[in-house]
C-alpha cells in the first residue's frame, strides 16, 4: 500500500483590512474639515504676523476693609491681530483671574487659607455695535452663569480691554481667616481661557503663539488698611 502523507493548514483570523481602513479614511476626513473650517473663517491663521502674547502683572496689593480682605491687580498684555478677529466675527473669548493666599509654616508646608477666581466674558454685539463684558464669580458656560454674573458695556475695544487688565476688589475673605501676619503670601494668576471656545477653534489654537496670553507672579505683600 503506498504511503499517503497528510498536512493540515490554518489562515489566522485578520481584521477586515477594508473596514480599518474606512475608519481611517473617516478620522481623516474630519480632522480635515475642521482645519478646512478654521482656515476659511480665520486665513491670517496661517501667517499671522500678530503681536505676540503674553501678559505682565505690573501690580498686586492687598486690602483690609470693614467687610474683609481684597487683593487688586493690574494687568498688561496686547490682544494680537489673530484673537481681534476671532472677537469681530462674533465668537467670545474669556478671560480667568485667580488669586490664592497661603499661610507660611517653618515646620511644614505652607497652608492655603484663601482662594478665589474672576471669570470674564468679552464679546462684540453686532445689532449695537458694543462690546460686552461679562464678570462671574464661576465659569461661565451657560444661561444660568448669566444670571448671576455683572454686565458691562463699551463703545470700544480698548476700553473693554481695560476693564479686563485692571483687577479690583478680588475678595479673598474675612480678616480672621486672612490671619494677622505683618506680611501675606499671595500667588495671583491671569489667563485667557482657550478651552471655552467652540471645540472646532480648540483644535485651531494648539500651537498658536497668539492665544498664550497668561501671567503668573507670587509676592510677600502687606495687609494695607483700605482708605
Amino acid at each position: 500500500m503506498p504511503l499517503v502523507t497528510t498536512t493540515a493548514s490554518s489562515t489566522r483570523c485578520l481584521k477586515n483590512p477594508r473596514r480599518t481602513d474606512g475608519r481611517r479614511s473617516i478620522l481623516l476626513a474630519g480632522l480635515l474639515l475642521v482645519w478646512a473650517l478654521w482656515m476659511a473663517l480665520f486665513p491670517a491663521a496661517a501667517t499671522a504676523q500678530g503681536r505676540p502674547g503674553g501678559a505682565t502683572i505690573t501690580q498686586m496689593r492687598l486690602e483690609q476693609a470693614d467687610d474683609g480682605v481684597y487683593l487688586s491687580a493690574a494687568v498688561q498684555f496686547e490682544l494680537p491681530v489673530l484673537v481681534e478677529d476671532v472677537l469681530d466675527k462674533g465668537i467670545a473669548i474669556y478671560f480667568v483671574a485667580e488669586a490664592e493666599v497661603f499661610q507660611e509654616r517653618w515646620y511644614w508646608t505652607d497652608r492655603k487659607v484663601a482662594q478665589v477666581a474672576r471669570h470674564m466674558r468679552l464679546a462684540y454685539q453686532p445689532l449695537t455695535r458694543r462690546w460686552r463684558l461679562n464678570v462671574s464669580p464661576v465659569p461661565i458656560t451657560g444661561a444660568a452663569s448669566f444670571g448671576i454674573s455683572l454686565n458691562q458695556n463699551f463703545d470700544s475695544l480698548g476700553d473693554a480691554l481695560e476693564a479686563i487688565k485692571r483687577i479690583g476688589r478680588l475678595r479673598l475673605g474675612d480678616a480672621a481667616e486672612i490671619g494677622d501676619e505683618p506680611l501675606h503670601q499671595v500667588t495671583f494668576r491671569f489667563r485667557l481661557d482657550t478651552s471655552q471656545l467652540p471645540r472646532p477653534f480648540q483644535i485651531g489654537v494648539v500651537g498658536q503663539a497668539d492665544w498664550n496670553i497668561a501671567a503668573e507672579r507670587t509676592a510677600r505683600l502687606p495687609l494695607e488698611k483700605q482708605r
